[in-house]
């Protein structure tokens, strides 16, 4: 199976459509919103987007509930607003990514509608039910005697979200379908018409949300992996070009089952937690190593890296994120100088980067929020980018509500201010990706030795090529040992030097070499 050529040089921008720009001044950002920035996203040097859920839903989950695949929410545009969001990303020599809700559906969607009703009709089994009211197997969660229809219905997640039918790999029940059933066979054939019907309109392919858990009691993954080996056929037959990026965390499993590209995720990696999370999410945790409190552990990242990697060498790409809309922004409780070595480090990996919109400008965590949409403690990621100081930060020119609110403080930032600001994080993030995109062995591949990494130690020196990254987040400065002769390319905070064998890295800080 091939990859797309385009994908070693793709930085992605992702954009949570709600908060990003509203072009009607209703509030709420819509695609017409987006087009109008992508001129924005494209000087950041970012060349792909992948642009969360704007499919008709109700909003209980953010648009994570779906209730027609095939019909853009209202209050984003119509589907005429999506093809000419494709074309006009594609003059700028940009791909569009959507993202595709597989797992589950609102319990609005018509598809749930039918499979609700007492009487036997051909949705009765899109949607994993058990025989009658009275019965709550373990493990799953239930909804029960809201419906007509004799049974309990699975949930993903919310009492909205009915679960998807794909079959159960191992069956301890008779009213539990085989993935090769005609009715989860119909299921998957139904979502994949979803594929096509944007792929046709011109999207370059999907993130996949819940894309490890749509087939039930599958331990070994065997189920999953054939069901999206059967995608990838598709894809690989009618879609060359275009990509599927799983929402899965694992690449030793995704890649495997014929996903273009996975996640280092904070919820299946305790490699990316030890980087940027612990201690710095909402729940106590230790340190981790991009602090500048210098309690970290890289090697926990490492060994778990080098695993994945060498899983997906040749088959497929691990990305990795400033962060999510599931995440609590990587701003939160850090520095400036403390986000730009993060965020350097993310764009110099082998990995292909990620940019969480407003990640760019260290858009702040907004603390206490009322949950919107289902969001809870993820609502404060999710405020709108924040364009100028001027009404509502530039995000809208309504008077009234705005989907969440923009931050108060004055001094917090905005990508019109830091675009005129010598050494913003702004023009530091372009420069990294403009150097990226320059000098083919700093983009995604194979190119990558670990020089120095000790349990518990400082700094962190890797290769790719002719380059030498050596960054230290902590406090205080470290040294470690570097072999040859090398010039800087470009510092972070401050330059480390190398000589007589030795790199002293200053504290909070990052250098490119080059070999000399």
């Amino acid at each position: 199976m091939s990859l797309p050529a385009w994908l070693k040089d793709a930085v992605f921008y992702e954009i949570y459509p709600q908060s990003f720009y509203d072009s009607n001044a209703d509030g709420i950002g819509d695609l017409e919103g987006i087009i109008q920035k992508l001129g924005y996203v494209k000087s950041l040097g970012c060349n792909a987007l992948w642009i969360n859920p704007c499919f008709e839903s109700p909003f209980m989950d953010a648009g994570y509930d779906v209730s027609d695949y095939k019909k853009i929410a209202p209050r984003y545009g119509a589907n005429e607003d999506a093809k000419r969001l494709f074309e006009e990303a594609h003059k700028r020599g940009m791909k569009v990514l959507f993202d595709l809700v597989p797992g589950h559906t609102s319990d609005r969607h018509p598809w749930f509608r039918q499979s609700r009703k007492p009487e036997r009709n051909e949705y009765s089994d899109r949607y994993i039910w058990t025989p009658n009211v009275f019965l709550y197997p373990e493990h799953y969660r239930w909804v029960s005697g809201v419906q007509d229809r004799d049974g309990n219905y699975m949930v993903n997640f919310f009492s909205s979200q009915p679960a998807l039918n794909y079959g159960f790999e191992q069956r301890d029940e008779f009213w539990q379908l085989s993935p090769e059933d005609p009715a989860c066979v119909s299921t998957l054939e139904a979502m994949k018409d979803v594929m096509r019907f944007w792929m046709d309109m011109g999207c370059d392919g999907f993130r996949v949300d819940m894309a490890a858990s749509l087939v039930k009691n599958d331990p070994e993954r065997t189920g999953i992996k054939r069901l999206w080996r059967n995608v990838r056929e598709m894809f690989d037959r009618d879609y060359p070009e275009n990509v599927l990026l799983s929402e899965w965390g694992d690449p030793e499993q995704s890649i495997d089952a014929g996903f273009h590209l996975d996640f280092y995720l904070h919820f299946e990696s305790r490699g990316y937690n030890a980087l940027f999370r612990d201690g710095n999410e909402l729940s106590a945790g230790l340190s981790c190593y991009f602090s500048k409190e210098g309690r970290g552990d890289v090697t926990v990242f490492t060994k778990e890296y080098e695993r994945r990697r060498a899983a997906a060498r040749g088959r497929g790409y691990i990305c990795l994120p400033t962060g999510n809309h599931d995440m609590v922004r990587l701003a939160r409780r850090r520095t400036m100088a403390e986000r730009k070595v993060a965020e350097a480090f993310i764009l110099l990996m082998p990995t292909i980067p990620f940019i969480y919109y407003g990640d760019e400008i260290g858009l702040p965590y907004r603390e206490g929020l009322v949950s919107k949409e289902g969001g809870f403690y993820r609502t404060g990621s999710r405020t709108p980018m924040q364009w100028t100081k001027g009404k509502n930060r530039g995000f809208s020119a309504a008077d009234g509500e705005l989907y969440l609110p923009v931050d108060p403080d004055p001094a917090s930032p905005d990508a019109e201010t830091q675009a005129g600001e010598e050494g913003s994080l702004l023009g530091f993030v372009k420069r990294l990706i403009a150097l990226r995109h320059r000098e083919e062995e700093l983009q995604a591949g194979d190119n990558f030795e670990v020089l120095y990494a000790e349990k518990g130690k400082y700094p962190f020196i890797f290769r790719r090529g002719k380059f030498v990254v050596a960054v230290n987040p902590s406090g205080e400065n470290a040294e470690a040992p570097l072999e040859g002769n090398y010039k800087e390319v470009l510092s972070v905070n401050a330059a480390a030097r190398a000589e007589g064998g030795i790199v002293s890295v200053p504290a909070v800080s990052l250098t490119l070499f080059c070999a000399e």
